[in-house]
């Protein structure tokens, strides 16, 4: 066999063992979440039932710990994309012979461990709030946000710095020559241009914040979400109601996936119908002819 084929023959073999790797569990969780049997099983297929998402919606922990999941997502992002935009700025503006430590500072939250930032939330804001005399800050979801935060902001910047780094900084010195206050060209200049980084960002925040754990099962106190809640449940034995929300949870996923790319292939095709137009409408000027005068 020669190289070139041996060469292709790893390769396919490597990716159908990559794909069954990756895909294997969610195909395994897929099937058994239509089984009939107690345990999670996916063969032999003894019947087809729609139970076990009947039964996920009745559990009451379960929903009450997705429920919040989902509300302490949301509080993450509006915390976290502020402050990584914040840090993304400060990381432009500042002298380059600091910029390194001062990325070594704002990155560090990241390469802590998950235990340590929520044992260390718990620890700090106990003492602050029985120094201040703020009982009502040391709760488990206001814990949850800030640990959560504490690193996912991080993320936050990583993905808008990458984008920043490409803005062109003659637009807003053209924009302040004109006239334009700092505020507006913030509004008006820098974050339209973000707009894309900024929505990455919001959308890694929410997803960091829903799945994790390590943190959260230390702040979270007497409180609970979802993955608290299906850590208990794994311990004691695991139901395909598990599974009938992990198909959930992937439906909703590449739904949401396509509906962006939908959304992202219309507005680029807009844009560049927006663009010929405009090529459109210039060579007509340019070319002089009673059509230019008309148009």
């Amino acid at each position: 066999m020669k190289a070139g084929a041996l060469q292709r023959v790893m390769f396919a073999v490597y990716a159908v063992v990559f794909f069954l790797y990756l895909l294997g569990p969610l195909a395994v969780m897929g099937v058994s979440a239509f089984n009939t049997p107690q345990y999670p099983q996916v063969w032999p297929i003894e019947g087809f039932t729609l139970d076990w998402f009947g039964l996920l919606l009745a559990d009451q922990d379960m929903m009450a710990g997705l429920r919040m999941s989902i509300w302490i997502g949301f509080l993450v992002v509006a915390i976290s994309v502020p402050i990584g935009l914040a840090g993304a700025i400060v990381m432009t503006q500042i002298q380059a012979r600091v910029r390194s430590a001062y990325y070594l500072i704002v990155v560090s939250p990241v390469l802590t461990p998950g235990i340590i930032i929520g044992i260390s939330t718990v620890v700090f804001w106990r003492q602050f709030t029985g120094q201040t005399g703020t009982r009502f800050l040391y709760d488990g979801v206001v814990l949850t946000v800030l640990g959560q935060a504490s690193f996912i902001s991080a993320y936050c910047m990583l993905i808008i710095l990458a984008r920043l780094q490409r803005f062109d900084r003659a637009q807003e010195e053209a924009a302040l020559d004109l006239g334009a206050s700092y505020p507006q060209v913030f509004r008006h200049i820098l974050l339209p241009f973000l707009k894309p980084a900024l929505a990455s960002a919001a959308v890694l925040a929410f997803l960091s914040s829903f799945e994790n754990y390590n943190t959260t099962t230390f702040s979270i106190l007497s409180d609970k979400t979802l993955t608290t809640v299906l850590a208990g449940r794994v311990r004691q034995g695991t139901t395909p109601a598990i599974s009938a929300l992990a198909v959930i949870i992937v439906a909703v996923t590449i739904v949401g996936a396509l509906a962006y790319e939908l959304y992202k292939r219309r507005a680029d095709a807009a844009a560049a119908r927006r663009q010929r137009a405009a090529l459109e409408e210039e060579e007509a000027e340019l070319s002089g002819t009673p059509a230019a005068a008309l148009a």
